[in-house]
């Protein structure tokens, strides 16, 4: 019996460590979409946030040489790198989308193959000038990312359940209750939902349809992009290879519908995704692999089953932004 609760303890903190990336890009996109804008473009925010995040660790860790890092500059180097690369990638997308008005789904698109192709040839590039077999590594600033609380250990499976993980877990978590205390509690708030829902009506009562669309881009990208830096420094401490990201830019747009376009839903469905993700790695499948590949699909598949239910329902609190997805031009009001 102690055994197995050490296994199931053991099992929800990979899973909450494997969902943490894809709460940091729900998060994000929840409040993107928000504003009315689709952003398929949040993978190549998030692989930006974390080859921006891992170029700024690299050249602190080389500028300090073989001195031991400053804790506080080893995490905000990293940390503001990686906001100022995601936002500039969510500020183009912004730029296309809002003030050209460019269909927001092909923009997306590009964007997301614009970001992985930027961050393999600059992660690509430093990894062949200075890493070893093609990777880069920045593992005494990951280090820094890892650091749990310090009784996390004394505690057993309670204190690895809750207390060993990095502080961008507990930021992606406060981050998504504080982005749902501001959409539901919050003038700004009521204003973004209604800029959302119907941006003429908006416009008419004196709402800034392009600031509020901007700023909710912008931000929402830079939350995005604290998934990618995440992913990089804690879950793969601190190691830069090429592709390595793979579909968990996708997964987080997913999570969005799973979630209902709710940040608190967004927490407990991102390490229900990280456990559906994870998962194949504890199950012996033999030489059968149809039912590995059957539950790698999970996370996809409870997301279809999610969207045909709330469809069904048509509640509107269950239903995206009315203008999600549109261009706003106030001349045709």
């Amino acid at each position: 019996m102690n055994e197995l609760l050490v296994f199931i303890c053991g099992f929800i903190a990979v899973a909450i460590k494997q969902g943490t990336p894809l709460l940091f890009g729900s998060t994000g996109e929840i409040l993107t979409e928000k504003s009315g804008n689709l952003n398929l473009g949040i993978p190549g925010i998030m692989y930006m946030g974390g080859v921006s995040g891992v170029i700024g660790a690299f050249f602190y860790e080389k500028a300090v040489g073989a001195g031991e890092l400053n804790p506080v500059w080893g995490v905000l180097i990293p940390l503001i790198a990686a906001l100022i690369g995601a936002a500039l990638l969510a500020l183009v997308y912004s730029f296309l989308t809002i003030t050209l008005r460019a269909n927001q789904n092909v923009t997306g698109l590009a964007l997301t193959t614009f970001g992985v192709g930027i961050g393999d040839f600059f992660g690509g590039s430093l990894a062949q000038l200075f890493g070893e077999g093609g990777s880069l590594s920045v593992k005494r600033s990951s280090t820094l990312f890892r650091s749990t609380l310090p009784f996390a250990e004394d505690w057993g499976a309670i204190g690895e359940l809750f207390f060993s993980y990095g502080f961008l877990v507990y930021l992606a978590v406060v981050l998504a209750l504080v982005a749902a205390f501001i959409l539901r509690r919050t003038r700004i708030g009521l204003n973004l939902r209604a800029v959302g829902e119907n941006p003429a009506t908006a416009d008419a009562a004196g709402i800034n349809v392009t600031r509020y669309k901007y700023a909710a881009t912008v931000v929402g990208g830079a939350i995005a992009g604290l998934g990618g830096l995440y992913y990089i420094m804690d879950y793969a401490y601190g190691t830069w290879s090429d592709g390595s990201f793979g579909d968990r830019g996708w997964l987080a747009i997913a999570l969005v519908i799973f979630a209902l376009w709710k940040p608190k839903v967004g927490i407990l469905g991102s390490f229900l995704f990280g456990a559906l993700y994870v998962l194949p790695a504890y199950i012996h499948y033999g030489e059968n692999r149809m039912v590995q590949y059957f539950v790698m699909m999970l996370p996809y598949v409870v997301t279809i089953v999610v969207l045909v239910i709330t469809s069904m329902r048509k509640k509107r609190e269950h239903q995206p932004p009315e203008s999600l997805g549109l261009p706003y031009f106030r001349e045709e009001r």
